[in-house]
């Protein structure tokens, strides 16, 4: 089986930044062979401060995720907050990806179910990979065909991430694709003064190890100069760094 390749923004800020990243995906997808799925969420909902930037918000970031599908043939993944995100967000995306915190939102899971696009719901914080089997339960029984689940480590103290990479293989005996999430893994939750902070040095480790522990796919959150992202900029990776680490991932 293939590995599953998510990268992008982690918040939609302009047209611009969706087509350099698109463009590079492209790029990659037809030196290395893969079908990268493009990310990039229309509403951060769960920012740390009230006045972090958000995104553009459900009608117009779907019309530019929309755009991205259309001009450059790749698949799309956002994440929904609510359940009433999820039918117009399945109308553009491929996948759509529950967040972590939501995880155990019944009625978020059951929507993205019906909408009948791949699930992908991302492990809480403070729940072992085993526990993964009941919101995967969820969303099977309300008609999902295709769920799969995202590793992105666990609460450990205050402002701080720890990875249990045996969380990989338990999952793995839930769905058949476990994704792990590079990028995510390294923050330090809320840790910088009103916004979370983060250690992008460590996402290529996060990814050989997850590897090594049988993961099936691997999100990326990317931008050309993350410093100067709006969202998650400790964190995500400087794009010119992903056809590297993909490369080696797929050795």
């Amino acid at each position: 089986m293939r590995n599953t390749f998510i990268a992008g923004p982690c918040v939609i800020e302009s047209a611009e930044l969706l087509d350099i990243v698109a463009q590079e995906l492209v790029r990659i997808n037809k030196t290395l062979g893969t079908d990268i799925i493009f990310k990039a969420s229309f509403d951060k909902a769960n920012r740390t401060s009230i006045h972090s930037f958000r995104g553009p918000g459900l009608e117009k970031g779907l019309q530019m995720l929309a755009d991205i599908k259309s001009r450059y043939g790749l698949r799309i993944l956002t994440d929904i907050h609510e359940s009433a995100q999820a039918e117009a967000a399945g109308e553009v995306a491929d996948v759509l990806q529950i967040p972590a915190f939501l995880c155990r939102q019944t009625d978020l899971l059951v929507a993205a179910a019906r909408t009948g696009r791949t699930v992908n719901i991302k492990k809480a914080q403070f729940l072992s990979g085993n526990d993964m089997r009941y919101p995967v339960e969820k969303a099977r029984e309300a008609g999902a065909k295709d769920v799969w689940l995202t590793e992105r480590g666990n609460t450990f103290g205050y402002n701080n991430l720890v990875v249990d990479f045996r969380n990989i293989d338990d999952m793995l005996g839930i769905v058949p694709t476990v994704i792990m999430d590079c990028t995510h893994s390294v923050q330090r939750p809320g840790g910088a003064g009103g916004k979370t902070g983060g250690d992008r040095r460590f996402v290529p480790q996060m990814a050989m190890a997850a590897k090594a522990f049988g993961a099936t796919g691997y999100f990326f959150e990317v931008h050309p100069d993350p410093d100067k992202g709006l969202s998650d900029a400790a964190n995500m990776l400087e794009l010119n760094k992903l056809e590297s680490i993909i490369g080696k991932l797929e050795e």
